[in-house]
C-alpha cells in the first residue's frame, strides 16, 4: 500500500515539475526577453505587475505543493534505498529543493522584492531594471533546468517503479 501512495505521489512530483519547467522556460526564453525589449519604465511595471500577480495565482500551489511532495517523497524514498527507483526520486526532490525552491528563496524572492521597490521612470529605477535583467536572467535559467531535470528523474522513478 506505502509503495502505490509512494508511485502516485510521484507521478503528481511529476505534473508539478512538468508545470514549474514551463512556467521558467516561458520566462526564459521569452517573456523576459519580451519586457526587455519594452521601454525601461514598462519593462518595470509589467514585471511588477507579474510578481504581485504570481504570488496570488495557483502557481504558488504548484510551487509549494511540489516542493512539500519533493522533499516527503526524497525522505520516504529512503526506505527503500535498494530500488532504483528510489534514487530517481530523491534525485528529482533533490533538483526541486535546491535548483527550484532554494534558488527561488535565496536569489530570484530578494530581486523581485528590489524590483518592487523600483520607481518605474526614475533614474534609479532604469539601473535597478537593468541589474534585474542581467541577475534574475541566470536564476531563473537555473530553476529552469533543475525542474526539467527533476521531471526527467520522477519519469525514470516511474517507469522503473517495483510493487
Amino acid at each position: 500500500m506505502m509503495l502505490k501512495l509512494l508511485y502516485y505521489l510521484t507521478f503528481a512530483s511529476s505534473l508539478g515539475a512538468g508545470l514549474l519547467a514551463g512556467v521558467f522556460f516561458a520566462f526564459s526564453f521569452f517573456v523576459m526577453q519580451a519586457l526587455a525589449k519594452l521601454p525601461t519604465e514598462q519593462g518595470i511595471s509589467a514585471m511588477q505587475s507579474i510578481n504581485t500577480t504570481i504570488l496570488q495565482s495557483s502557481f504558488m500551489v504548484i510551487f509549494m505543493g511540489t516542493t512539500a511532495l519533493s522533499v516527503v517523497l526524497g525522505i520516504a524514498s529512503f526506505i527503500k534505498l535498494s530500488k532504483i527507483s528510489a534514487i530517481y526520486v530523491i534525485a528529482g526532490s533533490l533538483l526541486i529543493f535546491v535548483g527550484v525552491f532554494l534558488v527561488t528563496v535565496l536569489f530570484n524572492v530578494p530581486l523581485n522584492d528590489t524590483l518592487a521597490a523600483a520607481t518605474p521612470g526614475s533614474s534609479e529605477g532604469a539601473q535597478a531594471w537593468m541589474e534585474y535583467l542581467d541577475s534574475w536572467m541566470p536564476w531563473n535559467h537555473v530553476r529552469t533546468i533543475a525542474s526539467i531535470g527533476a521531471l526527467i528523474f520522477f519519469i525514470m522513478a516511474i517507469r522503473s517503479w517495483e510493487f
